[in-house]
């Protein structure tokens, strides 16, 4: 008791603990002591002062978790870049590759599983991405059916366990990045595969839900999603639930500790809130909630197919590798190419080009160049000498604010490396053909 320990030192004494409300509810409390000395000098009593610190607590908590965010971030996101700049080779090739076959050959099913694992392993370096210090996500208007829909039954691909959905017909959509989101469903999803060694049923399903302005919730009030992801596991031991999203803490014998972690940091950056409860030897459950939104979700059309195209392409980019893949890709798809290692060798070729009669109809600029001009300053120069020049950017930092605003800069259309060339395809040909 603090009270007794001021009485006995003659010293105020400070402790925090947990407090049990008449309804069963936990509140973090500081209780301060303080010794009260009579005329001889003796302690004679002790007054408390009980003070209700739960909310500062939390608060305090969310600040040092998004720290330790913000320092992997730095780090993590070099290592993304330079990965995916690897990717974009590997994928590049094996794609292209792909397409030069007719899918009865025999070495086309080959190809194909290269490329879903070069595009897995393009997954896993988001997850890195996902902490970069100052990402932004590519938000587009959808509905969460879907991406949790195909997100689940891949994560749970070759799994004994089982998803069983359930939606509400009137499902408002989100504004949200839809790579981020599947990513923090299949996280979920996995894990409570995992907690479920001998197979079981994972339930998940949404609601529409309105939050009030007064609320236990870190959330402003207004119109929210709330998906559910339920699993029949042994459950959270209640010392852990406080921790698991924070970077680097696993309970398992393998793992990063960092599953849990993306999940929070993608949520946050999408202005939402991510809970759990959970009951040690009956299972978990996790709540996401996500911002509704007011447009109608985005009609969106799949590319499976590469689209020809003619003129000549200007291709900035620092990484040699890269710049031989894109020649080939760009070759195939029948245009002519022409290949600047840095923003300002990528000026100065579209500069003479204007003074010699010559013309590019478009440009992919590598968004970041170490030590030279990136596509950012260079997009502008070239915007100075053409107004109307058409500049794609590229970059292995997919969560570079710019990539999510990319218009916002002068560019007018954008690819995230890695890529395949069914992609690289279908941009080039929207941005040439858009009207200027």
């Amino acid at each position: 008791c603090p009270g007794v320990e001021a009485i006995s030192t003659g010293q105020p004494k400070e402790v925090e603990t947990v407090g049990i409300l008449d309804d069963g509810s936990q509140i973090t409390v500081k209780i301060r002591a303080f010794p009260v000395f009579g005329k001889d000098g003796e302690s004679e009593g002790f007054i408390e002062v009980v003070e209700d610190i739960t909310r500062s607590k939390h608060l305090m908590q969310e600040v040092e978790k998004a720290l330790k965010l913000e320092s992997i971030g730095i780090f993590a996101g070099g290592i993304a870049h330079d990965f995916n700049n690897l990717l974009t080779a590997i994928l590049g090739n094996v794609s292209l590759a792909k397409v030069m076959l007719k899918p009865e050959d025999p070495a086309y099913d080959k190809l194909t599983a290269t490329e879903k694992a070069s595009l897995r392993a393009r997954d896993l370096t988001q997850q890195l991405l996902t902490f970069s210090k100052g990402g932004a996500p590519h938000k587009v208007t959808t509905s969460v059916k879907e991406i949790v829909e195909e997100s689940a039954s891949f994560a749970l691909s070759g799994a004994k366990a089982k998803c069983k959905f359930s939606w509400p017909e009137n499902l408002w959509p989100v504004e949200g990045d839809k790579g981020q989101i599947g990513q923090v469903i299949q996280n979920l999803v996995s894990n409570a595969d995992q907690a479920m060694p001998e197979g079981g049923v994972i339930k998940i399903w949404a609601e529409n839900t309105i939050i009030g302005d007064v609320t236990e919730l870190p959330l402003p009030g207004g119109r929210y999603i709330k998906i559910s992801i339920r699993d029949m596991g042994k459950g959270i031991p209640e010392e852990y639930l406080s921790k698991i999203f924070d970077p680097y803490f696993t309970t398992k014998q393998r793992g990063s500790g960092l599953g849990l972690a993306v999940c929070y940091s993608v949520i946050k950056s999408h202005h939402g809130l991510i809970t759990v409860e959970s009951e040690f030897g009956i299972g978990a459950t996790f709540y996401i909630y996500l911002p509704a939104s007011e447009k109608a979700a985005d009609i969106e059309t799949e590319e499976n197919k590469t689209i020809g195209g003619e003129g000549t392409i200007l291709v900035m980019d620092d990484e040699e590798m890269v710049r031989e893949v894109l020649s080939g890709m760009l070759d195939f798809l029948g245009y002519q190419v022409e290949l600047a290692a840095d923003g300002a060798e990528a000026v100065d070729l579209y500069q003479k080009a204007q003074q010699t009669g010559g013309h590019y109809d478009a440009v992919i600029m590598d968004l970041t160049v170490p030590g030279g001009m990136g596509g950012k300053e260079a997009t502008r120069k070239l915007l100075e000498l053409d107004p109307g020049a058409k500049v794609i950017v590229s970059s292995g930092y997919g969560n570079d604010p710019i990539m999510a605003e990319y218009a916002q800069y002068g560019f007018s259309g954008v690819v995230s490396k890695p890529f395949i060339v069914e992609t690289l395809s279908s941009t080039l040909h929207a941005v040439i053909t858009q009207s200027t």
